[in-house]
């Protein structure tokens, strides 16, 4: 479930920002040997929707102008790190032992082209 709350474009970029925020900062430090969770402590992917409602609070003070400047700098961001990865890096189950029994390439996805097929129904929806 994406974020309950998200009713506006803002919301709705915001919310993957805060996304590829996460898995930005969840790949750096795994990469340079702090191994740390997807998910910040707390979280599981049984309450993971508390953390989107988290989120949605934290940017209420937010700008749809910022929220677009801030999710084409994440995006760049994000993009910056799958170049670093080839593609048995990338697709390779547990090529990495911080990726669990999946691959890094499924979290790319996630935060990336999953986010914002999400994000482009909510906007139809909106009429946007």
């Amino acid at each position: 479930m994406c974020g309950t709350k998200d009713q506006t474009p803002r919301d709705i970029i915001m919310h993957m920002y805060e996304w590829q925020k996460m898995l930005i900062d969840w790949h750096d430090k795994n990469m340079a040997g702090e191994k740390v969770s997807f998910l910040p402590d707390g979280f599981n992917w049984g309450n993971y929707s508390e953390l989107n409602d988290l989120m949605w609070e934290n940017y209420q003070n937010v700008t749809l102008d910022e929220a677009k400047k801030l999710l084409a700098k994440s995006h760049a961001e994000v993009m910056k790190r799958i170049r670093q990865h080839n593609d048995e890096e990338l697709f390779t189950k547990k090529y990495y032992d911080w990726t669990g029994t999946t691959n890094l390439g499924s979290y790319f996805i996630s935060a990336m082209g999953s986010h914002y097929d999400w994000a482009a129904k909510q906007l139809k929806k909106m009429g946007k």
